[in-house]
């Protein structure tokens, strides 16, 4: 009779097979899967290391771990990703919240702010966040993708701020009124030719429209660059997430534009992730 699993043995064994299929970091990644099938804080998991594992648990967690090894992000599995000190639904729909966009929100908290755009929101995960961080605050949420927003419109529901966040459907700027104080966005930028060479986890499971615009990966900067100051208040200011590499060349667009105090910023791992930028009297019609 074969003795009854516990957790910590059932986690190794998967700690082995995700490591064996080439998964980047597998023991934070079963950790996690385990303390969703166990119902519990993945911080509580060593506390539970030596309880027998019930079968439904176990059948559970191997489900999970199957579909890691077939590369589908755990933010997917899970349904869940943690942002900014709060938990954002998460689906095949949406990209995967990441550290590195929380440089954006650092820098939109930097300054004043009382109406605010998020275009391509995603999850929602920054306008949902800058409204929790600033309770006096509205906004609005811009994606062409209508599951996207279904997404958002969920987190803004459970994150409490679902009567200050207005979500429609638009390309960019194509539904915008203003004026705004506040233009944030994440917008797809990984250029047409590098879209091979991403990590299976990205590239086969999140949305390739939220991934690459196509082309040299510039396109959507050079419509916010050309266009979005006319949304903004006369002190606005527009906050924008970018790619390895791409930081001279996106403030050469907004330079180019005739914005003012255009900045590039890193992010937690000293990479330039964020160009900032705000309204100038040379833009205003």
């Amino acid at each position: 009779m074969s003795t009854p699993a516990t957790v910590q043995s059932a986690l190794m064994a998967a700690i082995v097979r995700l490591r064996e299929a080439g998964i980047v970091e597998p023991a934070p990644d079963a950790r996690r899967l385990m303390a969703h099938a166990l119902g519990i804080a993945a911080s509580r998991l060593t506390l539970h290391s030596h309880d027998t594992i019930s079968a439904q648990a176990a059948a559970t967690f191997e489900a999970y771990v199957d579909a890691r090894l077939g590369h589908q992000p755990v933010a997917q599995i899970i349904g869940r990703r943690a942002f900014y000190g709060r938990e954002f639904i998460v689906t095949k729909d949406v990209l995967d919240p990441r550290p590195d966009t929380e440089t954006l929100i650092e820098r939109a908290l930097s300054a004043p702010y009382s109406k605010v755009l998020d275009l391509g929101t995603g999850s929602g995960c920054i306008l949902v966040t800058l409204l929790a961080e600033n309770p006096a605050a509205t906004g609005e949420g811009a994606d062409l993708s209508a599951a996207a927003l279904a997404v958002a419109e969920q987190n803004a529901i459970a994150c409490g701020v679902a009567d200050r966040a207005a979500f429609y459907r638009s390309d960019w700027l194509g539904g915008a009124s203003g004026p705004y104080d506040l233009i944030v966005s994440n917008p797809p930028y990984i250029a047409e030719d590098e879209m091979a060479g991403l990590a299976r986890d990205v590239r086969e499971w999140e949305p390739h429209m939220a991934l690459t615009p196509g082309a040299d990966g510039l396109k959507v900067y050079r419509v916010l660059a050309a266009d979005a100051a006319q949304f903004l208040t006369a002190d606005g200011q527009i906050i924008v997430e970018i790619g390895a590499g791409q930081g001279p060349d996106v403030v050469a667009l907004f330079e180019q534009a005739l914005w003012a105090n255009v900045g590039l910023f890193k992010d937690i791992n000293g990479k330039d992730r964020v160009v900032c930028a705000r309204k100038s009297p040379a833009q205003v019609i």
